[in-house]
């Protein structure tokens, strides 16, 4: 069981009882407008019960992270990352933060304690992430935890019939002031 802890939250291993919120944040398009199109209630389900399954660094799979208020147990989102290249030790994170907690400071807080705890872990050495261009709440957030934009790709991503640039972010072991 995975528990990460920061001064308002706790990034806790993603358990059975938490279907409901997986399942709310997973089907609302304003969440998803820069990621994905909503897909459908068997295939959020189908990717939750895979993500119940216990996880290695590994395994190739998405860890998938809840996160929670500390003071009244109120779900923020979810947060994870996955193993994107062996050679590198290189992970790509990703976060969802439902619609009423963006903006505060969630998102940056779990991601720095989900950074902090896959480099002491896992030692990994660099840390990427993907968003559309026009994700500016993302942006900020990567940028907030130390990441610098590495790169614009152009037409790198597809929501629909829509062909969207994104920005790659990376973030450096060596780069992080512990």
């Amino acid at each position: 069981m995975i528990a990460l802890y920061t001064d308002r939250l706790v990034i806790r291993t993603i358990q059975q009882n938490d279907w409901s919120n997986v399942l709310a944040i997973n089907s609302d398009q304003t969440v998803l407008t820069h990621i994905r199109p909503v897909t459908s209630t068997a295939d959020i389900e189908s990717t939750f019960k895979q993500r119940l399954k216990p996880w290695s660094y590994d395994s190739g799979e998405w860890l998938t992270l809840i996160i929670e208020t500390i003071q009244d147990k109120t779900f923020v989102g979810l947060t994870g990352f996955y193993k994107e290249s062996d050679a590198m030790n290189r992970a790509e994170v990703g976060y969802l933060i439902s619609p009423n907690q963006q903006g505060l400071g969630y998102g940056t807080e779990s991601l720095k304690a989900v950074i902090d705890w896959g480099i002491h872990e896992f030692n990994i050495q660099k840390f990427i992430g993907y968003c559309a261009v026009d994700n500016i709440g993302s942006a900020q957030v990567m940028r907030k935890c130390g990441f610098i934009q590495e790169g614009l790709l152009r037409q790198n991503h597809q929501i629909g019939d829509r062909q969207i640039d994104e920005y790659l972010f990376g973030l450096l072991q060596s780069d992080i002031r512990i």
